[in-house]
């Protein structure tokens, strides 16, 4: 199994960045996929999660700035980043999730200048 992430990157502030997620070695269509954000030192906290069926979930404080989506085709996810901010920078890491089955991506970081 092998989530890879990639499109993190320095982008100044009021930027916008996609991040995709590409999937391999697991049954995609079936997974829940997420991207979560970690910062040195705090938990790893969820953003955003789209289910099988395509509903979608984001944090509060992130709803109308993100946008998660996916592709079936394509094995993969996106994360659409808009108005960034300072406080989005993190390493940005993607989820799939089935049942018990739950597997991490490397990581992209993400770092928003001000």
């Amino acid at each position: 199994v092998q989530l890879q992430a990639s499109g993190g990157g320095l982008v100044q502030a009021g930027g916008s960045l996609s991040l995709s997620c590409a999937a391999s070695g697991i049954a995609f269509s079936f997974h829940a996929m997420s991207w979560y954000r970690q910062v040195p030192g705090k938990q790893r906290e969820l953003v955003a999660v789209i289910d099988s069926g395509g509903e979608t979930d984001y944090a509060d404080s992130l709803k109308g700035r993100f946008t998660i989506s996916r592709d079936n085709a394509k094995n993969t996810v996106f994360l659409q980043m808009n108005s960034l901010k300072p406080e989005d920078t993190a390493v940005y890491y993607c989820n799939a999730r089935w049942g018990a089955s739950h597997y991490w991506g490397q990581g992209t970081q993400v770092t928003v200048s001000s």
